[in-house]
């Protein structure tokens, strides 16, 4: 039996009679020794930094450091990091404007991140980009974007460069289900589908679109993943909450999409546990919904699984926490030192040099 065999609690997954995957998965972290001991601490790692990341975003929001618009991506770490640990260096990546999660599982640089939020000319964008802008090329990390849905034609646009020079590489474009009543997000399914471009459609699923839920804006039930028969691609739900789940499905959809030439799409259910932003009061969800979701916090219920079943122990895990917590210190730190833009190079950075 494959490892992935061994992950799925039914067969891998179900698929119809043209091969196009269009069921729910049953990936489970119930079983995870199909990675190796480090494997799981990274991923913790990475989870608990960004969760400690957004906590210091959100009380340097508070106090006036951090300015404009800020969307936290707590709750919602296992889909991020889940999905990206199963990526490959040469693979874009392309988001919305939630978008920490995704540049520190990217693993872009942490102080630099930080200091974008504080406006710094020290951050990745000399300050100029902000919370919802963040970006590194070097990292093929191209942005996140403010406009909802704005990601979706520009990863399509990547993908087709991939497929111009014949790149072993996909684009992975994360957007959340707001973005499905946008024009662009079908004109971009029907496109990719039509053109046979290596994207991985990636949908977080979180339930709200700013302070509307899924069922008071959307026709045709609350699941988005069958409707990718209509375009003919492929397609997958995954509990976002599960961060071996995430990898697992987005490890055999990066597959399907180099060996088959055709975009993915897969739908990760997931929650934030915060407003929409950060002066969001949340009136439009019951506390009760909140609270039963935070019993899935995979910053809680997966270190606990490694411990219980021998993976690793509490020492560990609170050795980890704790050499996070200093680097999220030290990058708030690196951040309040560095320099403010001065106006005069309010221009620069326009145009390509």
């Amino acid at each position: 039996m494959t490892s992935k065999e061994k992950i799925v609690k039914n067969k891998s997954l179900q698929t119809n009679g043209s091969g196009k995957i269009a069921k729910k998965s049953n990936f489970s972290s119930s079983n995870l020794s199909s990675l190796k001991k480090n494997e799981h601490l990274n991923l913790f790692r990475k989870m608990y930094l960004i969760r400690q990341f957004e906590n210091a975003c959100g009380q340097n929001y508070a106090n006036g450091n951090i300015r404009g618009f800020l969307h936290l991506y707590s709750g919602q770490e296992a889909t991020g990091v889940g999905a990206i640990s199963s990526l490959k260096d040469s693979d874009y990546i392309v988001t919305h404007y939630r978008d920490h999660g995704h540049a520190l599982a990217r693993g872009l640089d942490v102080n630099r991140s930080m200091a974008e939020l504080f406006g710094k000319k020290t951050g990745l964008s000399k300050g100029k980009g902000g919370s919802m802008h963040l970006f590194d090329a070097s990292k093929k990390f191209m942005g996140g974007h403010a406009i909802v849905g704005g990601q979706l034609p520009l990863a399509a646009g990547l993908a087709l460069s991939q497929q111009y020079e014949n790149k072993n590489a996909i684009t992975t474009c994360f957007f959340g289900d707001g973005s499905t009543n946008q024009g662009i997000y079908h004109e971009t399914l029907n496109l990719a589908s039509v053109w046979n471009l290596p994207i991985l459609f990636f949908l977080e699923n979180n339930k709200y679109g700013m302070g509307s839920s899924i069922e008071r804006v959307r026709a045709g039930g609350l699941d988005f993943f069958p409707a990718m028969d209509t375009y003919e691609i492929p397609s997958m739900e995954v509990d976002g909450m599960d961060v071996i789940a995430v990898k697992e499905a987005t490890k055999i959809a990066r597959e399907k999409i180099i060996q088959n030439k055709k975009p993915f799409f897969i739908e990760s259910k997931t929650f934030r546990f915060v407003g929409h932003s950060y002066a969001d009061g949340q009136k439009y969800r019951h506390q009760d919904e909140v609270k039963q979701w935070e019993q899935k916090d995979p910053i809680l219920v997966y270190p606990k699984k490694l411990i219980d079943m021998k993976i690793s122990t509490n020492d560990e895990i609170n050795k980890i926490k704790i050499e996070i917590d200093e680097i999220i210190s030290d990058a708030v730190r690196f951040a309040n030192e560095s320099e403010e833009p001065n106006l005069d190079e309010i221009y620069d950075d326009i145009l390509a040099e």
